[in-house]
């Protein structure tokens, strides 16, 4: 002990009979400042208090504390005598930047709002087959494997089938749940399932382990398992935030459509057709009384949305106007056979090509007299030559009516419609189009009332000989 306490380190406590201490930072009576040594001076030590202290070492008192940051040590203040960031104002703009390049452009919104608008179209498309997936592999997979011990706790059952290897993740999805409980964030009850909190590559991780499961109603694995890797493609961009450009947002809408023909079979070939208008814009059609699409005029909606795709694969059709030149003249015969031949019952309305709102008709257009009469007339010929042709002739019926025309409607299986209102001067094609899309709880949407209109237009008009 006596050897250990010999050998302490000298205190370094000022005595304060032996006046201010000029003991080194090395400790003992090591080399002090003014003889060589490379301690650091104490700028007060010859100053009483309240004396000035200016000239000690660029310190200078003005009644407050202050210094010379150009003193402190540190590379980037003895090279740019800068001033120390301390938070007690805002920092001066680096030299060369215009705070006014931060602002965007006109082109810089234009640029993200296609991004964004893209972004939205795949994030409802990637929605809607995550929300399959979750019905198929629940549909399927609680049978073999159960609910467990406890019905209300799904926990059990996707462990079960996601297997031992796969614990981990199905654990973090078990605690992201527990988490969005205790913050609130599961709004809908049907939220708080498991299999709800699991990504798109985890759903299609538990297709592929219990393939025996699904493999009598899905036949095709490897089919299936492209497409989801396309879908992910498309979700990977989405999440980030990344550039959508054309090309890979039609490239992740068809990997989407293959996947929900796959797995509802011969009941998803409508609904293809059906999110070919547009998936986002039909979640706005209550908004704005089912209207979810506006052109110019009709070459505009035929370059986004032709004809051919609007009637494919339909059930029925009621049109009404003019000379139907959609249906006459932008689709072909053969097309009009088969859609007939499949089932497909239309009631098409005619403006009577002998009457006399024909007349005032053309008089408007500024056409020749005569000149969209004969249209019309080869219009009904050409579709009374279909008509004989089909095995039910009674599902194409022709009628005629002899009104002012107000506007061409196509109303497509009760879902879909395209309007055109009929302007004085100006060809059907060139009057602007609106496409709706009826609400199944809208009931006072625009949809029902162009229905209602054809129905009574349906009643008062009259057989062609």
């Amino acid at each position: 002990m006596a050897d250990r306490e010999s050998d302490s380190p000298p205190s370094t406590t000022d005595d304060p009979a032996e006046g201010p201490s000029t003991t080194g930072l090395g400790g003992g009576n090591g080399p002090t400042f003014g003889d060589g040594g490379d301690t650091f001076p104490d700028p007060y030590a010859g100053y009483a208090d309240g004396e000035s202290a200016s000239g000690a070492a660029g310190l200078t008192d003005s009644g407050s504390f202050a210094f010379d940051a150009s003193v402190l040590p540190g590379p980037r203040h003895a090279a740019t005598g800068t001033a120390v960031l301390d938070g007690s104002s805002p920092p001066d703009p680096l030299p060369g930047i215009d705070p006014a390049t931060l602002t965007w452009t006109e082109d810089d919104w234009a640029g993200a709002l296609l991004r964004a608008r893209r972004a939205g179209r795949a994030y409802v498309y990637l929605n809607l087959i995550e929300q399959r997936l979750r019905a198929v592999i629940g549909a399927v997979l609680i049978p073999v494997y159960g609910p467990g011990e406890h019905p209300h706790d799904d926990g059990a059952w996707v462990l079960a089938a996601a297997g031992n290897a796969q614990n981990e993740w199905v654990e973090r999805a078990e605690a992201v749940r527990e988490m969005s409980r205790r913050r609130g964030y599961i709004v809908d009850p049907a939220d708080d399932e498991l299999i709800a909190f699991l990504t798109l590559p985890q759903l299609r991780e538990l297709m592929v382990r219990n393939w025996w499961c699904f493999e009598p109603f899905l036949p095709d694995r490897r089919k299936l398992e492209r497409a989801l890797e396309e879908v992910e493609i498309g979700r990977h961009i989405v999440a980030r935030n990344r550039v959508l450009s054309p090309d890979v947002l039609a490239q992740v809408e068809r990997a989407c459509l293959r996947v929900l023909a796959m797995l509802d079979g011969p009941l998803a070939e409508r609904g293809d057709r059906r999110l070919a208008l547009d998936a986002v814009e039909e979640l706005f059609a209550g908004r704005y009384a089912d209207v979810v699409g506006v052109f110019q005029d009709r070459s505009a909606l035929q370059r986004r949305l032709p004809f051919a795709d609007l009637v494919e694969g339909a059930r029925g059709i009621d049109a009404m106007g003019v000379s139907l030149n959609l249906l006459c003249q932008n689709y072909s015969g053969r097309d009009l056979t088969r859609l007939g031949s499949s089932g497909c019952e239309m009631r098409l309305l005619f403006l009577n090509p002998a009457g006399d709102a024909m007349k005032q008709r053309e008089k408007d257009e500024g056409i020749k007299k005569g000149l969209l009469s004969r249209m019309t007339t080869l219009n009904i010929l050409h579709l009374r030559r279909i008509r004989s042709k089909l095995r039910e002739p009674r599902r194409i019926e022709i009628r005629l009516y002899d009104e002012a025309p107000r506007f061409a409607a196509y109303l497509v299986d009760g879902d879909v419609g395209l309007i055109q209102p009929y302007l004085r001067h100006a060809r059907g094609v060139e009057s602007p189009a609106f496409v709706l899309r009826a609400h199944a709880a809208e009931t006072r949407g625009l949809y029902p009332l162009f229905q209602e209109e054809f129905e009574q237009q349906w009643v008062d008009s009259k057989r062609t000989s």
